[in-house]
């Protein structure tokens, strides 16, 4: 079941920027409600562990099956685990879509996706967690291409990341390449998602 509630306050109690902007921690860096700002107890190893998961599941905004699906064909890869897991993430249709600046966020992405404005090598793709490879092409879809959420998007994108490039004229864009781990969010601590899931393997 997919996450319906503020993302602001889900920010908010894991302590972390799911939203990758740093606003919803601005004013009120600590736990939503009353006993918000009431110093929480030691977090136990698991429990250190499970926040980093969540920190990155709700990230990405992955439902619990998918995010474990991804985690197993990291697994199976001869890379880092860690990094690798990352990077899959990255791959993703509606990441991509927002990386490359068509919607602000990635919830916005997804609906992009979903109601079929989205192509990829020039063909419709409404599955958002569809996997892209290196060198695919992501564009708006020609008859999307005056929808106003996608030109305020583009109007207010400072610039995208070095694995992928974006004609905003076009409103088409290239996956460039995989990121290296610098380049993907820092505060994550992707060993301690490994060790969650080892537990459980």
């Amino acid at each position: 079941m997919r996450f319906r509630g503020s993302d602001w306050k889900r920010s908010r109690r894991l302590g972390f920027s799911t939203l990758e902007t740093g606003k919803e921690l601005a004013k009120r860096p600590y736990g939503p409600g009353q006993h918000g700002q009431a110093r929480k107890k030691k977090p136990s190893e698991y429990g250190k562990q499970l926040l980093e998961k969540q920190k990155l599941r709700f990230t990405y905004g992955v439902n619990e099956r998918q995010f474990r699906r991804l985690f197993l064909i990291a697994l199976k890869s001869k890379e880092v685990t860690g990094t690798r897991f990352m990077q899959i993430l990255e791959s993703r249709l509606d990441n991509l879509v927002f990386r490359l600046g068509f919607a602000k966020t990635r919830k916005a992405a997804r609906q992009l996706v979903n109601h079929g404005h989205i192509t990829v090598n020039s063909a419709k793709i409404d599955i958002p967690s569809y996997l892209c490879e290196v060198n695919d092409v992501i564009a708006v879809a020609e008859k999307s291409k005056n929808l106003v959420a996608i030109k305020a998007s583009i109007a207010s994108n400072a610039g995208t990341l070095a694995y992928v490039t974006v004609d905003k004229e076009k409103l088409s864009g290239v996956f460039s390449r995989f990121p290296e781990r610098k380049e993907l969010p820092q505060d994550i601590n992707e060993a301690q998602i490994v060790e969650y899931y080892n537990r459980l393997l």
